[in-house]
């Protein structure tokens, strides 16, 4: 059983979510810009002078969803076996479900398909690459 009050659950949620969020965001930002490195060169080099700003957007975007449970939008809570905390997955309420579903779409789906693009379009620009040289 979680052997803490409610602010040091909330807090080991928070944690966990910011932590979570923030990393998925840095393979999702990361994949982005390898993607346009390699297929777009031309567009790929104006990166490298914004990777502050990029690293500040991806736990800017994090902060925002895990602090949204803070403001009551959705909420954090014990795990179902009560061992640890995190989003109260099972919370009644229309906030709650909202607050799921953005999760579900702007923290998971988004960001696996942006993954999933950008190395798409990578091991493409690879093929085309190798098949022009073998062919000259």
């Amino acid at each position: 059983r979680w052997l803490f009050d409610q602010a040091v659950c909330t807090l080991y949620a928070f944690c966990g979510v910011l932590f979570g969020l923030s990393s998925l965001g840095s393979l999702t930002v990361l994949s982005t810009v390898c993607c346009l490195k390699v297929c777009y060169p031309a567009y790929g080099r104006c990166w490298d002078v914004h990777a502050a700003l990029l690293l500040l957007a991806v736990w800017g975007y994090a902060l925002a969803f895990a602090a949204a449970p803070l403001a009551r939008w959705g909420s954090y809570g014990p795990e179902p076996y009560g061992t640890a905390c995190c989003i109260a997955w099972d919370a009644s309420g229309r906030e709650a479900a909202l607050y799921i579903l953005a999760l579900l779409i702007f923290c998971y789906l988004l960001p696996c398909l942006l993954i999933l693009l950008s190395y798409a379009l990578i091991l493409w620009t690879v093929w085309v690459s190798r098949r022009a040289v073998r062919q000259h």
